[in-house]
């Protein structure tokens, strides 16, 4: 397979001679976070994570998307957590875009570079490590876990993006394909997170509008995501977060492929009130 390169966000400070217009929306059904955004003072900090400082892309909002929080997680040399989920019946997905990370599960360690793909069952026993000389960079994904009577929870998964081949979406020559690092069909998975790749031309023809809520980011290239009623500009770097039934279809723009990192909630009843 070949290297897949993915957008890490820089931080600092934007100089004073910048316009303030930016892309940035948050409307009742979508927002947009763009990469502009994503600077020193926007961050923020975990107890108990060392030498570690975090964009925090998403998190439950009632009334919009309730399921998930999402962080850009940026550690420098050294740093990490020995204890870096506080929430027993929450899983995790952690996925690295630059530098290189170890993660210790059980006692058993994993070094992750550019394209690490871990998921992470709820209770389990894990750290975080950046033993490297350089600062990395990982999506960290949390939902707390929805059990079924009968279903075990899931096992951990390791796995990198470039040593899976994508599936290709029925009817498109491949310009549309999608890498999934979990069978769909394992319904002890309650959360699926993929990436999503568009050849450039390559579209998603229909306005989706589904349950599923999504967060979207940009891993690489660019595109017009119609989100609603708008149709807007994203590329690298760039964050889209969706409650559901938004609906969502998008022309990729070249020359390069568009490809984004996908969260949603599958595998599980719609949750009814009781009172």
């Amino acid at each position: 397979m070949t290297q897949n390169s993915y957008y890490t966000a820089p931080g600092g400070h934007p100089p004073q001679t910048q316009l303030l217009t930016d892309r940035a929306v948050f409307t009742d059904a979508y927002a947009v976070i763009p990469k502009g955004t994503l600077r020193d003072i926007t961050t923020s900090r975990l107890p108990g994570w060392d030498a570690t400082r975090l964009w925090i892309l998403a998190r439950p909002l009632s009334g919009f998307a309730e399921t998930f929080s999402q962080y850009l997680m940026e550690v420098a040399p050294g740093g990490g957590s020995d204890a870096p989920e506080p929430e027993a019946a929450a899983e995790s997905v952690v996925f690295v875009v630059a530098g290189t990370v170890t993660v210790t599960l059980d006692g058993t360690e994993r070094e992750m570079g550019p394209g690490g793909f871990a998921y992470l069952p709820p209770t389990a026993n894990w750290t975080l490590r950046n033993r490297d000389k350089t600062t990395a960079q990982f999506h960290w994904i949390r939902k707390r876990y929805v059990s079924v009577t009968g279903l075990p929870a899931p096992d951990p998964v390791f796995a990198t993006d470039a040593d899976i081949a994508p599936t290709e979406m029925p009817n498109t020559d491949g310009v549309w394909a999608t890498t999934r690092f979990v069978d769909p069909d394992d319904l002890r998975h309650d959360m699926a997170v993929t990436i999503v790749t568009f050849q450039p031309g390559g579209l998603i023809p229909f306005p989706e509008t589904h349950v599923m809520e999504h967060g979207l980011y940009v891993l690489e290239g660019k595109a017009v995501y119609r989100l609603n009623d708008d149709w807007v500009e994203v590329e690298a770097g760039d964050f889209m977060w969706l409650r559901a039934f938004c609906p969502q279809a998008c022309y990729a723009g070249g020359p390069g492929p568009f490809r984004y990192l996908l969260y949603k909630d599958v595998n599980r009843h719609a949750a009814l009130p009781f009172g």
